[in-house]
């Protein structure tokens, strides 16, 4: 009999012990509650607590978690409706504030986000609804997070998954779009072909400066060419001027000899003349021409040679008139 007692109490006693040993699985918390008041928070792993007194109350997730925001119909501030959907980011801090601050931690953050994305896109127009998807998440992550750190929770991130505006605007958007990329085709057509005119007028430019840069050259040498050309014609002038003064008659026979040809040559090559008539003698061309090659001979010899004779008179003809 005391042997079967003592079985007994040996196995009461582990059963109380099995009884009172909880296995916490890691990344959640529990909740202690003696007569249905808490008393602790049991950590991941083995916890023991005191059966027929003690029991589990929450078991409270301690995972960052993801909590979908079902689709919004919005009216924006210019009254245009649009549907948005999007996501939050939590994660509990405090298991004991997060199950009994808040009745359904889930609803709750799942209508006040609803309810802060309504208040956030309604302030704004669908312009910046559309296009200021940033400044809404901040925005809605400032309000959430806020109110919901009394649950012992933190907010990490709001996200908008999509947001549809309805077909009309979208057509009227799609317009809009066409004709802003349109307008700035046409700028940028317009600024090429500004662009092209300045350039061409820019090389116009260079090119008649080069070209005045070599016209101012090319007289620049023309000029020094005259120049030189008098400096000569003087210098030779000059020569047979000292040949005159020293009573050389081979110099002045060459110096009236080439103004001769000269004034010839200008009657030869003028465009009227068809025919040429000499107001004077041959005898004296000849004479002029004579004068020529003696003064050449004596400029060989460099003996002066004696002049020449004058010419006889020529007879005159049947038809010349005779002097009164």
């Amino acid at each position: 009999m005391p042997l079967v007692i003592a079985g007994l109490l040996v196995v009461a006693v582990l059963l109380y012990l099995m009884l009172g040993m909880k296995v916490v699985r890691q990344g959640y918390q529990y909740t202690i509650e003696r007569f249905g008041k808490f008393t602790a928070v049991a950590q991941p792993g083995l916890t023991f607590i005191v059966p027929l007194f003690d029991q589990i109350g929450r078991k409270v997730n301690m995972m960052e978690q993801v909590l979908d925001i079902p689709g919004q119909e919005i009216i924006t501030k210019d009254n245009a409706m649009v549907a948005v959907d999007g996501v939050v980011f939590f994660q509990v801090l405090d298991a004991a504030k997060a199950a009994y601050e808040v009745s359904d931690l889930y609803l709750a953050i799942m209508q006040l986000a609803t309810t802060n994305l309504r208040t956030v896109m309604g302030s704004m127009d669908l312009d910046e609804t559309l296009s200021k998807r940033d400044e809404i998440n901040t925005r809605l992550l400032t309000v959430v997070d806020h109110a919901t750190e009394s649950w012992g929770v933190k907010i990490t991130r709001v996200e908008l998954k999509d947001i549809r505006p309805p077909a009309d605007i979208v057509n009227a958007m799609t317009r809009q779009m066409k004709a802003e990329r349109e307008k700035r085709a046409s700028i940028l057509e317009s600024e090429g072909a500004r662009q092209n005119a300045i350039n061409r007028a820019q090389g116009q430019k260079q090119s008649q400066i080069l070209e005045a840069e070599g016209r101012r050259e090319s007289a620049f040498r023309d000029a020094e060419a005259r120049e030189r050309a008098a400096q000569a014609e003087a210098a030779a002038t000059k020569a047979v001027s000292d040949a005159i003064e020293n009573g050389s008659v081979q110099a002045i026979n060459y110096f009236i000899a080439q103004k001769y040809v000269e004034a010839i040559g200008k009657f030869a090559t003028s465009p009227n003349a068809k025919t040429i008539l000499f107001p004077v003698e041959a005898t004296q061309l000849m004479g002029t021409l004579g004068g020529i090659g003696e003064l050449a001979r004596e400029a060989i010899s460099g003996s002066p040679t004696p002049p020449p004779a004058p010419a006889a008179p020529r007879p005159r003809g049947p038809f010349e008139n005779t002097p009164q």
